[in-house]
C-alpha cells in the first residue's frame, strides 16, 4: 500500500502584490500542515523563497496597461493554455488564483471544465464593485470561494450573485507596527520643516504622467508653506534611475529612497503625502498621514472611463465609505490644484482634521473578528473548501 501523498496546492500569482500574498499564504498553510503540504504553480521571488519552483517566470504575465497587454497577448495566451495542461497533469488538491483576474480566471475556468471536482479559491476579489459587475455571477461555475481583502466585498458578491465570499482581512493589518510612528519619529506639525512624502507610482506609465505636475506642485508648496520643506520619494528599484533623472528639474529636490523599510520609515516621519492612486493610499491612511491623491490615464483608458462605477479612485476612501481624501484625476491633476490641496493639509485645518479622524476609524472597519492574521484565515478557508469538495464528491 502506497503512502498517502502530501496535499498539493497549486497557486498562480501574476504580479508583485500577489506574490507577497502567495508567500504569506504558503507560510500559513505550512504552519497548519507541516511536511504534509507541497506547492506548485507560478509566482515571484517571495513565493520562491517559500519553496515554490515557478513553472515559468511571473514577469512573463505581470503586464500592466492596455497597450502593454495587447502587445504581449499571444505569448500570454500560450502561457495560459500550457498552464492549464500543467495543472490538469499535476492533479492538485486545490488551485488558488491570486489577483490578476484577466489571466488567472481564464486559467481557472478551463481547469474547472477538465477537473470538475477540484477545489478552486480566488484570493483577492476582482473589482466587480467598480466595473464589469457581471463578472461576479460568471465566476460561480469555476470559483468555490472568494477571499476578500476589502470589508465591503462579501456584501457586493452577495448582491451581484457571485460565489461565496469571506473577508479575511487586508495583509497591511499585519504590518501596523511598521506603518505607525513610534516616539520621536514624527515631529509635531508646527515643529521644524514640513515633511512630505511623494509617491508617483510603481509603473513607468504612472511616473511618466505624474512626475511633471508633482514636481511643479512641490515648488508651489515650498513657496506657500512659509517654512522649510523636506521631501522624501520612495522609488521602486527598477525605476529608480529614471525617477532620479526626472527629479533633476524639480524646484525641490527630494531624497530618493529604495525598499519597503525605507518607504515605511518615510511614512512614519511625514506630515503629509502626495500620491498616485493605488494600495499606497491605504498604507498612508493606516500610517495616519493626510494625503492628496492624483491620477492620469492614457487616452485609450480614458475612453473606457464610462464603464467604471465607483465613487472614488482612492482605496482608502472606498474602505472608509467616505471621500475623506481629495483626488485629482486627468484634467484636474494640475500643479495648482495639487499644491492648493497640500497647503490645506500643512496646518491644523478642518481639511486635515477630517482625514485624521477618518483614518482613526480604519482599525475597526478592517478588523476581521478573530485573533489570527489574514494569511491564517485565508489558509483555513482554503482547507475547509478542499474538505467540502471531497465530501461532496464522495
Amino acid at each position: 500500500m502506497s503512502a498517502p501523498r502530501d496535499e498539493l496546492i497549486f497557486l498562480i500569482a501574476g504580479e508583485e502584490s500577489g506574490d507577497q500574498l502567495g508567500a504569506g499564504l504558503m507560510r500559513a498553510l505550512t504552519a497548519r500542515l507541516g511536511q504534509g503540504v507541497a506547492f506548485a504553480g507560478v509566482g515571484g521571488h517571495a513565493m520562491e523563497r517559500e519553496g515554490l519552483a515557478s513553472v515559468f517566470p511571473m514577469s512573463e504575465i505581470a503586464v500592466m496597461g492596455i497597450g502593454a497587454v495587447l502587445a504581449r497577448l499571444p505569448g500570454i495566451i500560450r502561457r495560459g493554455l500550457a498552464l492549464v495542461d500543467t495543472i490538469v497533469a499535476a492533479r492538485p488538491d486545490a488551485l488558488v488564483i491570486i489577483d490578476s483576474p484577466d489571466f488567472t480566471h481564464r486559467v481557472a475556468a478551463r481547469v474547472r471544465r477538465r477537473l470538475p471536482d477540484l477545489a478552486i479559491v480566488n484570493y483577492v476579489s476582482p473589482s466587480v464593485w467598480a466595473w464589469r459587475p457581471g463578472r461576479a455571477r460568471r465566476m460561480r461555475p469555476y470559483v468555490d470561494h472568494v477571499l476578500a481583502l476589502k470589508p465591503f466585498e462579501p456584501a457586493v458578491h452577495l448582491r451581484l450573485g457571485g460565489p461565496p465570499c469571506t473577508y479575511v482581512g487586508h495583509p497591511l493589518v499585519e504590518r501596523l507596527g511598521e506603518l505607525r510612528s513610534g516616539p520621536g519619529e514624527r515631529a509635531a506639525l508646527d515643529d521644524g520643516p514640513l515633511r512630505l512624502v511623494v509617491l508617483p507610482g510603481s509603473r513607468r506609465s504612472e511616473i511618466g504622467r505624474l512626475m511633471e505636475p508633482f514636481g511643479e506642485a512641490l515648488g508651489r508648496v515650498a513657496s506657500g508653506a512659509g517654512r522649510g520643506l523636506e521631501v522624501v520619494l520612495p522609488a521602486v528599484s527598477h525605476l529608480v534611475e529614471e525617477i532620479r533623472a526626472l527629479t533633476q528639474s524639480w524646484p525641490v529636490r527630494p531624497t530618493i529612497v529604495e525598499g519597503e523599510a525605507a518607504k515605511y520609515a518615510a511614512f512614519r516621519a511625514s506630515h503629509l503625502a502626495l500620491a498616485a492612486s493605488g494600495t499606497v493610499t491605504l498604507e498612508l491612511a493606516l500610517s495616519g498621514v493626510p494625503m492628496v491623491v492624483a491620477y492620469r490615464v492614457s487616452r485609450l483608458e480614458l475612453q473606457l472611463r464610462f464603464l467604471v462605477n465607483v465613487p472614488s479612485i482612492v482605496l482608502a476612501n472606498l474602505v472608509l465609505g467616505a471621500n475623506a481624501v481629495p483626488e485629482f484625476v486627468q484634467e484636474d491633476c494640475t500643479a495648482e490644484k495639487l499644491a492648493g490641496a497640500l497647503l490645506a493639509l500643512a496646518r491644523e485645518t478642518p481639511e486635515r482634521r477630517r482625514q485624521v479622524d477618518a483614518f482613526a476609524r480604519l482599525d475597526d472597519i478592517m478588523e476581521a473578528g478573530a485573533a489570527t492574521t489574514p494569511s491564517e484565515r485565508a489558509a483555513a478557508i482554503i482547507l475547509e473548501t478542499l474538505d467540502g469538495k471531497r465530501e461532496a464528491a464522495a
